[in-house]
């Protein structure tokens, strides 16, 4: 079975910006009341306006508009492993690298912020990568990581799992419902793994809920995680069959409801060893027990 971390997937996925544009205008079109999550992911971080800051999986540069207003003073670095999810990005080309989490091109301490916005989940060596971002941070630098909940999205889910039930000879006991990115890497997971590496991590969420009133935007959100779901469905199961088994169930409830609401969790990780929101408990400590701040 092809897996979530298989490089010809993940290569295919990420070939252009497409796919996760798809994915975040649909999500910025649907979630009621609108939110503006990069923003508030940003604001997590305590910036001083004079950042050295790396993007991770910089992709399109979504984050790199509200990131620049934030560093005046500041510089922007992005890497990604695929070139072609670069291609529309506006910072300057010089700016940007091809390389891998797990062998970060950068010297070692430079980077004041490093980011990996929804993306660890597509490291196969989660770990490794974390070792190379701790290298490149600065010994006060902190990471921001924002990713899924594994709770996210249950109604989606559930709508899966039924389609697949009716359309399998298999039981529905042996029915295993679609391994996620956030099984990978999510705000629970993520948090335990960021642990491992920093002194401390502080973890936010936030619920949204995106409202579909007709069937069609739902069921083209979910084609764009086909290459994701369609992983896992029994071989005796297509990808069409589901699709067009999920709409009936949701065109059957619109025309119970009205509107069908979907509810999305996700979040962002800060770590840190010694900077941002663990800098003042680490210097009252200090102060407390009479050593050097």
């Amino acid at each position: 079975m092809t897996s979530l971390l298989d490089p010809n997937r993940l290569k295919r996925q990420y070939a252009s910006d497409k796919l996760d544009r798809d994915i975040v205008e649909a999500r910025e079109k649907y979630t009621v009341p609108p939110t503006d999550f990069v923003s508030w992911a940003l604001n997590s971080v305590r910036w001083q306006g004079n950042e050295s800051v790396l993007d991770v999986g910089c992709g399109y540069g979504q984050y790199y508009d509200k990131v620049m207003a934030r560093i005046p003073d500041g510089s922007y670095y992005g890497v990604d492993l695929f070139a072609g999810t670069m291609s529309s990005h506006p910072a300057q080309r010089s700016r940007l690298a091809v390389g891998d989490a797990v062998a970060l091109p950068y010297p070692s301490g430079v980077f004041d912020v490093v980011m990996a916005n929804h993306m660890l989940y597509h490291v196969a060596d989660i770990d490794s990568a974390l070792v190379e971002i701790r290298r490149v941070l600065k010994p006060n630098g902190v990471l921001m990581a924002t990713t899924h909940s594994v709770q996210t999205m249950p109604e989606v889910r559930s709508l899966l799992r039924r389609a697949v039930i009716i359309l399998t000879q298999q039981p529905p006991s042996a029915v295993r419902m679609p391994l996620t990115a956030s099984d990978l890497f999510g705000l629970e997971n993520g948090t335990r793994m960021l642990s491992r590496h920093f002194y401390a991590v502080a973890r936010s969420e936030l619920p949204t809920t995106m409202i579909f009133s007709t069937a069609e935007p739902l069921m083209q959100y979910m084609n764009a995680l086909r290459d994701m779901i369609e992983l896992y469905l029994p071989p005796d199961v297509s990808w069409g069959l589901v699709l067009d088994v999920v709409n009936d169930q949701v065109v059957q409830l619109l025309s119970q409801w009205g509107d069908l609401p979907i509810s999305r969790l996700a979040g962002v990780l800060v770590a840190s060893d010694h900077g941002d929101f663990i800098h003042d408990f680490l210097a009252r400590r200090a102060q407390a027990r009479g050593e050097a701040v």
